[in-house]
């Protein structure tokens, strides 16, 4: 019912720009038509509204940030607002001095029955849908996305893509083998025109 990029980056934003100097943690809310994810502090010092949403940031907690870029979890500064304005527009946002807050409605109410939602795919997980074309091996696609960490790249990119059945092997009871490749399946082709279509 939410778009999970947008969702995912209001949380990750939301993170990495709160105020914890006085205590004050981000909070998560759900309503029966929405989610609130809100971030203490307001904006950082000197960035302006415009450059909010431009994708200009000043990131508060550049520790946290470090280590949110170091586990590839963001790109880089300013990037997952735009994701949330391409998804929603920049009317989800409230901007106060004491904090910023993400509203994102759901695309139909709670009325006690939940209705059935699209998988959820993560940014890892779209890029490598991205990347695989024809039947390519594991190392051609970490190859392909620039990444380096086999243990990182089999648990927050092959795992969930082929739980979701988005991707498949070509060798499906050998599992290791070395001679083993990955294809994208109709519903792997599926979720990526459907995700291309939304940029």
């Amino acid at each position: 019912m939410i778009n999970s990029i947008a969702m995912r980056e209001a949380v990750i934003n939301a993170i990495v720009h709160n105020d914890y100097s006085y205590g004050a943690v981000p909070k998560i809310e759900f309503f029966s038509d929405r989610v609130e994810v809100t971030a203490m502090g307001g904006l950082p010092y000197g960035v302006e509204e415009a450059d909010f949403f431009s994708g200009g940031s000043v990131p508060r907690n550049k520790e946290i940030m470090r280590v949110f870029r170091d586990l590839e979890i963001v790109e880089h500064l300013g990037s997952g607002i735009l994701r949330i304005v391409k998804a929603y527009g920049q009317e989800v946002f409230e901007i106060r001095k004491s904090f910023v807050r993400v509203v994102l409605p759901y695309a139909e109410p709670i009325d006690g029955v939940t209705p059935q939602v699209t998988p959820q795919v993560t940014p890892q997980v779209f890029r490598l849908l991205q990347g695989i074309k024809g039947d390519v091996t594991r190392a051609e696609m970490m190859a392909a996305l620039h990444l380096k960490d086999r243990m990182h790249f089999s648990r927050d990119y092959i795992a969930p893509a082929l739980e979701l059945e988005l991707i498949e092997m070509s060798i499906p009871d050998k599992p290791n083998s070395r001679l083993q490749k990955y294809r994208l399946t109709d519903k792997g082709r599926e979720v990526l025109k459907k995700e291309s279509a939304h940029e």
